[in-house]
């Protein structure tokens, strides 16, 4: 690990390395990297512990996919929905949105129940943090621009003991925040100099040194009190005292990379457990495609259209996507995430919702339209951990977001390009040119009280539907490392000729063995041959559950060459084969703690899983419910003195403090487990996504 190396050289000192001493020395109890919905999710549930919660977060909005991101949709699953079987504060969320509408759905969009504007959002997450910190008598120290820097490990490398953030704002005379596009700013953001457009202050992060009796104070009644003593075997009391915790839940894994912990990123290579890779080796620039949402207005009238200059080198990449028989395209599209639709609406109905009219706001996010999905070594988004190493960044001092700034920037142009497609384009590149009609009747909003909140018009980050992904320890059953696997959750039918034509036999002997369930013993005993043998109908049950999620396995995949918008351009081969549907399915704990740092928790997208899995485990309710397991989890360490991973190094025997932990959880409204899961019930076809 090139960071951790260099910080723990015998002599090394980060603070030496600084330009100048920090501006604001901070303590927490709880350092939470990344304010999107796993972040929030985390410090609302540590707040409601009492806990002393520092949060940091790139752009100015908490919220992640909901705000800064755009995609304010929520994906959900019918039967979960019909149920509101969801984290409590997750369901909270959903009942403030209906309280400052005075419906679920203003913008009577299809795709959803809930479809809303992006600052809303901002805000009834920002009041929801404030009632949770005045209710447990938590203390929240929000950080909004800041980015974190570089981290300090102790001697072994085992515990974060320092991180340093960079917090930026605007230069005098400087324009305001959000002024422009990411790929503009970003680089500046991760240096620690000041810019003609950002002043920047220094902050260090340490632990709050806690004295015993301070774990006393007033919580909620359900929180348990301190032991009188840590019942780590790895903490002397000096220790707990100044134990802190460190999450993750930056929308790529940026954490994961500058601690260098064992992680993965794009496709894994075809196994037993993910037989639907379509790749015999990983690679790691494939991953699904980003997004810069935006939001358009209908008009009465016909608007000025001006042509953005780029726009012919993005016209073949766009697309309807598919034949849908006698429809209003551009009409289908609008309403899919139409976020605002005020009284009164149509009386017309369209795709099972009121039919569009001046005054409505759509939010954009289409497959074939704003995703950008680069997939080769030349355009990755995320870098490698043998690019970042190259290009210095895993050098001290030389993080720089571990983003290819180039690539966000065609992915601005592409969602800018998009959008003049809808309103003149006449091209499609998946279908008869004769579908697409110009929409001119349409205006793009921008400006700081837009529906992003910035000057150009476009979501302050990009919507992430994949990042780096933590390995976890090894254990009982994963000798290379605790992973969600794509046979852990899928309902795909591998009957499908394809897998016994594609997987070497002993493979697919492996594959079925697998599927086998409680008949496991007696098919490898009695050597039954796989097309004998029936597959289990539920997803793998944890006994160290700590959250739940459920969504359908969903793929934007990469495309196939450089670049990404060329002309006859295809999806990665084999990539949907895995699309569709899944089982209910558990966040394990073990998927949360990475290897060798112990006071470091994963929540978000970077928690253990394949690809595959992950392009389940990645929407909006499945991150709040990982959030809650992690601020959850690292108030109960500390209440426990305790390190994350002594709540699962046992297993499969049973652990103790691993029951309080989800007993504790259970009995705050956090679910860990679906109704009626057991190894027995396997009657799940009405948990279907879709």
């Amino acid at each position: 690990m090139q960071t951790a190396q260099a910080q723990t050289t015998e002599g090394s000192d980060l603070l030496s390395r600084l330009p100048r001493t920090p501006d604001e020395t901070v303590d927490c109890e709880i350092l939470i990297v990344g304010g999107g919905l796993a972040g929030t999710a985390t410090a609302y549930e540590s707040l409601l512990t009492g806990r002393t919660v520092c949060m940091t977060e790139l752009t100015d909005w908490v919220g992640g996919q909901i705000s800064s991101q755009g995609t304010s949709a929520l994906d959900e699953a019918q039967r979960q929905r019909a149920l509101l079987f969801y984290s409590q504060g997750y369901n909270q969320l959903r009942e403030r949105i209906e309280q400052r509408y005075g419906r679920l759905n203003p913008g009577d969009c299809w795709v959803s129940v809930s479809c809303f504007m992006p600052y809303n959002a901002h805000e009834i997450l920002t009041e929801m943090l404030e009632d949770a910190a005045r209710q447990g008598r938590g203390e929240l120290r929000w950080f909004p621009s800041t980015v974190v820097k570089d981290l300090e490990l102790n001697a072994d490398g085992s515990m974060i003991e320092t991180v340093i953030g960079i917090q930026h704002t605007p230069a005098p005379s400087a324009s305001p925040l959000n002024t422009y596009p990411l790929s503009e700013t970003i680089e500046d953001a991760y240096r620690y100099e000041d810019s003609a457009r950002f002043t920047k202050q220094i902050i260090q992060f340490v632990p709050k040194v806690r004295e015993p009796q301070e774990e006393r104070r007033g919580r909620r009644s359900r929180r348990q009190d301190t032991p009188t003593e840590p019942q780590s075997a790895m903490l002397s009391q000096e220790d707990w005292n100044s134990l802190w915790f460190v999450v993750d839940a930056t929308e790529t894994g940026e954490l994961i990379a500058l601690a260098d912990v064992p992680y993965r990123l794009g496709l894994d290579p075809r196994s037993h457990l993910n037989p639907s890779s379509p790749t015999e080796t990983a690679d790691p620039y494939c991953t699904q495609g980003f997004t810069y949402t935006f939001a358009m207005e209908r008009t009465e009238e016909p608007q000025p259209q001006e042509m953005p200059e780029f726009y012919p080198q993005y016209e073949p990449y766009f697309s309807y996507e598919q034949d849908r028989g006698d429809i209003n395209y551009f009409d289908f599209v609008f309403t899919y995430r139409r976020i605002s639709s005020p009284d009164p609406r149509s009386e017309q109905r369209v795709f099972g919702v009121s039919a569009p009219k001046p005054g409505d706001i759509s939010m954009q996010n289409w497959t074939w339209g704003n995703d950008y999905r680069p997939g080769t070594s030349r355009d990755n988004l995320i870098y490698t951990h043998e690019q970042l190493e190259a290009l210095g960044q895993l050098e001290p001092g030389g993080w720089l977001g571990g983003l290819r700034t180039e690539t966000l920037r065609r992915g601005e142009e592409n969602a800018l390009a998009y959008y003049y497609w809808l309103v003149k384009g006449t091209t499609d590149s998946q279908l008869d040119d004769e579908v697409k009609e110009p929409a001119p009747d349409h205006r793009f909003l921008s400006g700081f009280d837009a529906p992003m909140g910035t000057e150009h018009g476009l979501s302050k980050h990009p919507y992430i539907r994949e990042g780096r992904r933590i390995i976890g320890r090894p254990a009982y059953g994963y000798a290379d490392g605790f992973t969600v696997s794509e046979l852990d959750i899928s309902r795909v039918d591998y009957r499908d000729p394809f897998y016994e034509e594609t997987l070497p036999p002993a493979m697919f002997r492996q594959l079925w063995v697998a599927l086998a369930g409680l008949e496991a013993a007696s098919v490898i005993r009695q050597g039954t041959p796989p097309d004998q043998i029936s597959r289990r109908t539920r997803s793998t049950i944890y006994p160290d559950a700590v959250g739940i999620a459920q969504y359908a396995i969903d793929f934007h995949p990469c495309m196939s060459f450089y670049p990404p918008e060329a002309p006859g351009n295809t999806e990665r081969e084999g990539v949907r084969r895995s699309h569709g549907q899944a089982y209910p399915a558990q966040i394990p704990l073990r998927a949360m703690i990475p290897q060798r740092v112990d006071n470091m928790l994963v929540a978000g997208k970077s928690i253990a899983t394949s690809f595959i899995a992950a392009a389940a485990y990645r929407v909006h309710s499945f991150e709040w419910s990982a959030g809650a397991a992690a601020g959850t989890t690292a108030s109960f360490a500390l209440t426990q003195g305790v390190l994350p991973y002594e709540l699962v190094d046992d297993l499969p025997n049973p652990e103790p403090l691993l029951f309080q932990l989800q007993q504790q959880l259970e009995g705050n409204g956090n679910p860990t487990a679906f109704p009626d899961t057991s190894i027995f019930n396997l009657d799940w076809e009405d948990w279907r996504v879709w």
